[in-house]
């Protein structure tokens, strides 16, 4: 796919360029990663500027999104990636591959300055998702401090650079630009910039900024940050498209084949009729999504690979709500389930009680169902993300869902997010809804073409 970048885009890709540590701060679907992608290819190929470029990511994004990103692109494919994940004998063994991008979990940061220490190989560094390095405290943040000065060029990504007010900014600046600009210890930033806000008689639990520290901070370091929000884009579309990859590990895989494989063949593709394909589906469906339900209706888990992707894309938002629709019972009570871990205030939505208070932003993550929110209500004022977790194969509920928030009175671009599983029946259904034909006519075609391929495996 031939790439043509928008003026924003440009503006960003010349800065990456230009800056040797630059904080990008960009909504989620503005295409951070193309990018950062398209100055590292010029900085590589053309100007020579990098020789070995690391990439932080959550574990998720970092199994598959980067790669994929180069692979969409024509002016990307000399880009060589070697993905550090696994035991540390894999980890070992991509680090000694021959590669131009070299991708790792930010969990292995301690990891990797451990093994290279002041053998530090990466003259580029590229943080996804910079605000998790927010803690000044942890390990991955002591870590990169210190290579820090064996780094060239560091870019950090993120929509939300301080989900929890302006402290948060201190860790992520001092990796940028060494404490220059706000201070070099935590503490003296504080006292600078802060005053105490909740205390007793010997501890300060929380703190508030003084009065106009918010405009002297944004100045400070405008120079190295480049921020940027969807709804100042009108060149962008109402809806945002943004298609998360999930990659299932081993076994989940290994289970996904070894019942696809044998609930595809039990029909014959030349008698699949629309009953039997629905089921089919269904079950497929479910297995993408990492359970399914027996005989019985009993719920048997099989992977939590979506389960940890939709995590890293909530923990992405940075505090943004989001519409989360979910397609069977068992896939909602496992969300819920993960969600519990986490401080985000979360509801079903049941009542028009639930309706008000997602307009009022009192929600951050509102659950629902396709077939019970698709039509009437008007959830625009409560947020501009959507997160399909699991889809299904009508297009009318889809687009009814979609428009819940896409309708008149949003004041902010739409981004719509797919979870699929790569490979598995979701990316199906993907392609029927954006196609826009006939429901069964699609899910037809797109059965007997997999009926085949396990056939000729």
């Amino acid at each position: 796919m031939k790439f043509n970048p928008h003026n924003y885009q440009r503006y960003c890709i010349n800065r990456v360029l230009t800056t040797p540590a630059l904080g990008l701060l960009l909504d989620m679907g503005l295409g951070k990663t193309v990018i950062t992608l398209t100055a590292v290819n010029d900085l590589k190929y053309n100007r020579f500027a990098v020789s070995k470029v690391l990439v932080i990511a959550p574990k998720k994004v970092a199994e598959s999104t980067w790669v994929r990103e180069a692979d969409k692109w024509d002016h990307l494919k000399l880009l060589r990636f070697s993905t550090v994940l696994g035991s540390a004998t894999k980890r070992i063994r991509a680090l000694n591959t021959p590669a131009d991008i070299y991708v790792i979990n930010r969990e292995n940061i301690p990891w990797l300055v451990e093994y290279y220490r002041n053998s530090w190989p990466f003259d580029m560094v590229i943080v996804d998702e910079f605000s998790s390095f927010k803690n000044h405290q942890a390990k991955r943040f002591k870590a990169l401090k210190w290579v820090r000065p064996h780094i060239k060029r560091i870019v950090g990504l993120t929509g939300t650079p301080a989900p929890n007010g302006l402290l948060d900014l201190w860790a992520q600046v001092f990796l940028l630009d060494g404490g220059e600009r706000l201070g070099k210890t935590i503490t003296g930033f504080r006292e600078r910039y802060f005053e105490p806000d909740q205390r007793n008689r010997d501890r300060v639990f929380t703190y508030a900024p003084k009065t106009g520290a918010d405009d002297v901070i944004q100045k400070l370091i405008g120079d190295i940050c480049v921020s940027m929000k969807a709804e100042d884009y009108l060149e962008l579309p109402d809806i945002t498209y943004n298609t998360v990859s999930v990659e299932l590990d081993s076994q989940a895989e290994k289970a996904y084949k070894k019942l696809e494989t044998e609930m595809l063949l039990q029909v014959d593709e030349s008698t699949i009729d629309a009953g039997s394909a629905a089921v089919l589906t269904n079950k497929l469906l479910q297995l993408c999504n990492g359970a399914v339900y027996d005989e019985n209706r009993n719920i048997v888990n099989i992977h939590d690979c979506k389960i940890e992707a939709f995590m890293e894309l909530v923990e992405g938002l940075n505090g943004k709500p989001a519409l989360v629709f979910y397609n069977f019972q068992h896939d909602k009570e496992r969300i819920v389930k993960a969600l519990e871990k986490t401080s985000l205030r979360v509801r079903e939505l049941k009542t028009p009680q639930d309706e008000i208070d997602w307009n009022n932003r009192q929600i951050d993550i509102l659950l629902a169902h396709p077939a019970s929110a698709a039509y009437g209500l008007n959830l625009q004022q409560g947020g501009n993300h959507v997160i399909w977790f699991g889809l299904n194969w009508s297009l009318e509920l889809y687009q009814q869902a979609n428009k819940r928030l896409h309708r008149q009175g949003q004041t902010e671009k739409v981004i719509i997010h797919h979870l699929t599983v790569s490979g598995g029946v979701d990316e199906d259904v993907v392609a029927a809804l954006e196609n826009k034909t006939s429901t069964q006519d699609q899910l037809m075609m797109a059965l007997k073409a997999r009926i085949e391929r396990v056939k000729n495996e």
